[in-house]
């Protein structure tokens, strides 16, 4: 095994799950600013609707697991829970550091 690949593997790892600190968050938010609300008719008309329109997702899966997963359909699901897990556990940690 190449002792480069292996370091810079390491490297890698170490870049992608670094963590600021509490206290540095902290700093980095000078004042506690308030978030205006600036939602307008048209801004939450689309809302509503792309959130209608994702609904589809859910309808059309049973359609889709039978015409094309076909037995692979329970693999199919499980695939996409664990998709589904960690893009829910990446929103969750945002949600945690940013107040």
């Amino acid at each position: 095994m190449d002792g480069s690949w292996w370091n810079s593997r390491e490297k890698l790892i170490q870049v992608m799950s670094r963590r600021k600190s509490d206290d540095d968050v902290l700093i980095d938010q000078p004042g506690k600013e308030k978030l205006a609300r600036v939602l307008n008719l048209v801004d939450l008309t689309a809302l509503g609707v792309g959130s209608t329109l994702g609904v589809g997702v859910y309808v059309l899966a049973g359609a889709v697991a039978k015409t094309d997963a076909g037995p692979a359909v329970v693999l199919s699901f499980i695939l996409a829970a664990f998709a589904s897990a960690f893009a829910g556990l990446c929103y969750a940690e945002f949600a945690a550091r940013v107040p």
